[in-house]
C-alpha cells in the first residue's frame, strides 16, 4: 500500500505566510507598475486630442474656436473614440461622487447628449477678433492660431478638474490636492488650480501648441507661455525668487 500523505497543518500555515509576505513585497511593484500604465493612457490620450484640434484648426483657415465655453461641442466632429475623453484616473463623473482631482465633468453637447471629460483647455486660445475684453481676457493676449512661434511652450489642452481655466502668473496653487474654487484676490480667481492636480504622482499631463503630449512637474505649469505676455519669470517660479518653503506643505516635495 502507498503511504499517502497530505499538508499539515503547520505546513499549510507556512505555505500561507510566504505567499502573504510574496505579495505584500509584490503589491507596491504592481500598483506602481499600474499608474504607470495609467499615465501612459493619459499621453496616449492628449496625443489623439492632438490629432483633433490639429484637424480642426486646419479646417478653420488656423484659428481656434470663437467661444471656448462650449469648446467640447465645437470639436465632437472630430473625433468618435469617447475614450478620449477621460483620463484613465478620473472617469467617475462628479454627479455619480466622483471628487476633485479624480472626478470627471459633465457638459450639455450636441444633439441632447451630454458629452464627459477630465481634460481643460487652456481658455486663452480663442479666435477674438474685437476690440473688448472676453471675461477678463485682453484680445492682445490672445492665442488666436497654433501658427506662432515657441509652441512647445503654449499649453493647449491638460488634465483639468473642469472644461478649462484662463490662468495667470500670479495665480497662487491649492493649499492642498483638489482645492480649486477660489475666487482669489484682486483680479485673480486662481484658476491655475484646475490645472494643478496630482493626477500622476506629482506630475500632471499636457498637450502643448506643437501638438506634443508629455508630463508635466506640478510646479513647471507656473513657467509656461499660458497668454502672449505671460510672465514665465513670476513669482512662483526659481526665476522669480520662489522657495520651497514658499508652495503648499503638499507641494513641496516636488520637483522644482
Amino acid at each position: 500500500m502507498r503511504n499517502e500523505r497530505g499538508f499539515t497543518l503547520i505546513e499549510l500555515l507556512v505555505v500561507i505566510a510566504i505567499i502573504a509576505l510574496l505579495l505584500a513585497i509584490l503589491m507596491p511593484s504592481l500598483q506602481r507598475v499600474r499608474k504607470q500604465g495609467q499615465a501612459v493612457t493619459c499621453l496616449s490620450n492628449l496625443k489623439h486630442w492632438g490629432l483633433v484640434w490639429y484637424m480642426y484648426t486646419e479646417q478653420n483657415e488656423a484659428l481656434f474656436p470663437e467661444r471656448i465655453g462650449m469648446w467640447q461641442n465645437v470639436v465632437q466632429p472630430y473625433y468618435k473614440d469617447e475614450t478620449i475623453c477621460l483620463c484613465p484616473v478620473a472617469k467617475r463623473l462628479y454627479s455619480q461622487g466622483g471628487e476633485t482631482p479624480f472626478g470627471a465633468w459633465e457638459m450639455p453637447g450636441t444633439g441632447g447628449k451630454d458629452v464627459v471629460g477630465s481634460y481643460g483647455l487652456n481658455q486663452w486660445l480663442i479666435d477674438h477678433q474685437g476690440t473688448n475684453t472676453v471675461g477678463r481676457r485682453e484680445p492682445k493676449l490672445l492665442w488666436r492660431t497654433p501658427n506662432v512661434a515657441g509652441t512647445n511652450q503654449i499649453p493647449v489642452f491638460l488634465d483639468c478638474v473642469v472644461t478649462g481655466a484662463t490662468v495667470w502668473p500670479e495665480d497662487t496653487p491649492p493649499e492642498f490636492d483638489g482645492h480649486y474654487w477660489s475666487w482669489g484676490t484682486g483680479g485673480s480667481r486662481d484658476e491655475m488650480r484646475r490645472f494643478c492636480i496630482n493626477r500622476h504622482g506629482g506630475f500632471t499631463n499636457g498637450l502643448f501648441m506643437d501638438w506634443s503630449a508629455t508630463k508635466i512637474g506640478l510646479k513647471q505649469l507656473w513657467t509656461f507661455k499660458w497668454h502672449r505676455e505671460f510672465n514665465t519669470a513670476n513669482i512662483w517660479t526659481k526665476a522669480g525668487g520662489a522657495l520651497s518653503e514658499d508652495w503648499p506643505q503638499w507641494m513641496r516635495g516636488f520637483k522644482n
